[in-house]
C-alpha cells in the first residue's frame, strides 16, 4: 500500500507539474509573444532571476552570517572599491558598445550568464574551503555580471515587441516572469542550502547554464540593427555618411532618468547598509538578525511585485508625476526610519523602496516608448540602464562606507541625499515642457 501510495503521489505530482508548465508556456506566448520571440526572453529572465535568488540565499547564509561583522564589512568595502567602481566607470561604455556591435546582443547576454555560471561554481568552491581569498571577489563579480545582464537585456526588448504591445507591457511581462522565477527558486535554494551554502550555488550554476542556452536561442532579430540609430546626450540629430544617425535625448526622458536615479541609489544603499546594520545594531525587537534582514528584504521584494502589478493594472499613469512621487516617497520613508528607528519603519522603508524603484522604472520605460523614436529605442534603453546601474553602485558603496553606530546616522545620510536630489530634479523640471499623460 505504501509503494502504491507513493507511486500515486508521484503520478499526481507529475501531472500537476506538467499542467503548471503548460499553463506557464501558454501565458508566456500569449498575445503574439510566441510569434515575436518575446516568450524566449521571458524564459531567459525566469532562469536569470531564479539563479539570482539562489545566489542571494547562499550569500545570506555565508557571506554575511559566517564571517565576523567587522571583517566582512571591511572586505566587502574593499572589493566594492576594487570591483564595483571600475564597473561603474566602464558601464557607460556598454550602451555605445551595443550601438556598434548590436549584431551580437544574443552573445552579449549569453556571456553575462556564462560568466555568472563560472563565478558561482568558483564561489561554491571558495565557500567549501571556508577561508578562500576569492570568496568576496567571486561574490561581487556575480553581482556585477548580474547588473551587466540588465543592460544587455534592456537593449534586446524593443526588437521582440509583438504587434500592439507597448514597451511598458512587454517589460512588465518580463518582470513578472522574474518574480515568478525568484518565488519558485527561493524555496528550492533554501532546501539545497540545508546541506551547505555551496549546494545552493551549485543549483544556481545549473540555472545559469540553462539561461545560457536560452540566450543563444533568442530570435536572430535580436541581433539586427536595421533601422536603429544612436542616442546622444546633447546636440541635434546628426546624419553622417556611412554611419547611423545620432539623435538627441528628449528632455522628458532626461528628466525621468534623473528622477529614477534616486530610487535606484536607495536600492543599492539599502542592500549593503541593512545587511550589516541589522546584524551590528538591530532595533530592539527580540528577533534575530537573520529574521530582521529577511523581513526588510522580503518587504522590498513585495514592494517590487506590487509595482509590477500596479504598472500592469493601472490604465492611466502620468510618468512625469509618478517618478517624482516615487523619489519623494523614498525620501519621506528614509526620514521616518531615521526618526523612529524600529522594525516597522525599516520594513515600511524596504516596501516603499521596492515599490518606488519598480514604478519609477516602468515610468521611464513609458517615457522612452512615448518620446524616443523607434529607431533609437534600443540605444535609449541601454544608456538609461547603464546610468541606473551607476546610481546603484554609488548607493551600495555609500552604504558600505557609512558607520553603523549610531544606526540613525546612515539613515539620516540617505534622507539627506534623497532630499537634495529631489530638489535638484524638481529644479531641473522648470525648464522642461510638461509632457502629456500616457
Amino acid at each position: 500500500m505504501t509503494g502504491r501510495g507513493a507511486a500515486g503521489f508521484a503520478r499526481a505530482t507529475g501531472r500537476a507539474t506538467a499542467y503548471v508548465g503548460s499553463q506557464a508556456r501558454r501565458a508566456a506566448g500569449a498575445q503574439g509573444a510566441e510569434d515575436s520571440g518575446l516568450n524566449r526572453l521571458i524564459y531567459l529572465h525566469f532562469f536569470n532571476t531564479a539563479g539570482d535568488a539562489a545566489v542571494a540565499i547562499s550569500l545570506a547564509g555565508s557571506l554575511f552570517f559566517q564571517v565576523p561583522s567587522g571583517e566582512a564589512r571591511g572586505q566587502v568595502a574593499l572589493f566594492l572599491g576594487l570591483t564595483m567602481l571600475p564597473f561603474a566607470i566602464v558601464a557607460p561604455l556598454i550602451g555605445p558598445f551595443l550601438d556598434r556591435f548590436s549584431h551580437g546582443r544574443r552573445w552579449a547576454i549569453g556571456a553575462t550568464m556564462a560568466l555568472r555560471a563560472f563565478l558561482v561554481w568558483a564561489l561554491a568552491g571558495a565557500i567549501a574551503e571556508g577561508d578562500s581569498p576569492w570568496l568576496f571577489a567571486a561574490a561581487l563579480g556575480v553581482l556585477v555580471s548580474s547588473k551587466a545582464y540588465g543592460v544587455t537585456r534592456a537593449a534586446a526588448v524593443p526588437r521582440l515587441l509583438p504587434e500592439g504591445f507597448t514597451l511598458v507591457k512587454a517589460n512588465g511581462r518580463v518582470s513578472l516572469a522574474g518574480i515568478v522565477g525568484a518565488s519558485v527558486s527561493a524555496p528550492l535554494a533554501g532546501l539545497a542550502s540545508l546541506a551547505g551554502s555551496e549546494w545552493s550555488l551549485r543549483y544556481a550554476f545549473l540555472l545559469f547554464v540553462v539561461a545560457v542556452v536560452c540566450a543563444i536561442r533568442l530570435p536572430e532579430k535580436v541581433d539586427s540593427s536595421v533601422g536603429e540609430g544612436e542616442l546622444v546626450l546633447m546636440g541635434e540629430t546628426l546624419l553622417r555618411p556611412g554611419r547611423r544617425p545620432r539623435t538627441r535625448i528628449p528632455r522628458a526622458v532626461a528628466f525621468a532618468l534623473r528622477a529614477n536615479c534616486g530610487p535606484r541609489w536607495m536600492s543599492g544603499f539599502l542592500l549593503m547598509f541593512m545587511a550589516f546594520l541589522l546584524r551590528e545594531n538591530p532595533p530592539e525587537s527580540g528577533l534575530s538578525p537573520e529574521v530582521l534582514i529577511a523581513l526588510v528584504v522580503g518587504a522590498a521584494g513585495a514592494g517590487n511585485g506590487l509595482g509590477v502589478a500596479m504598472a500592469s493594472l493601472l490604465r492611466r499613469i502620468n510618468p512625469s508625476v509618478t517618478v517624482v512621487l516615487a523619489l519623494l516617497a523614498d525620501a519621506a520613508l528614509a526620514l521616518v526610519a531615521t526618526l523612529f528607528y524600529g522594525v516597522l519603519p525599516l520594513v515600511l522603508l524596504g516596501l516603499v523602496a521596492g515599490l518606488s524603484q519598480s514604478l519609477a522604472k516602468f515610468c521611464l520605460d513609458a517615457t522612452i516608448q512615448r518620446d524616443v523614436p523607434t529607431g533609437v529605442q534600443a540605444s535609449a534603453f541601454a544608456r538609461s540602464d547603464t546610468t541606473l546601474q551607476l546610481a546603484w553602485v554609488i548607493g551600495g558603496f555609500v552604504g558600505i562606507a557609512l558607520p553603523l553606530d549610531p544606526p540613525r546616522l546612515g539613515l539620516g545620510v540617505a534622507f539627506a541625499v534623497l532630499a537634495a536630489w529631489s530638489v535638484f530634479v524638481l529644479a531641473s523640471r522648470r525648464s522642461m515642457p510638461v509632457p502629456v499623460a500616457s
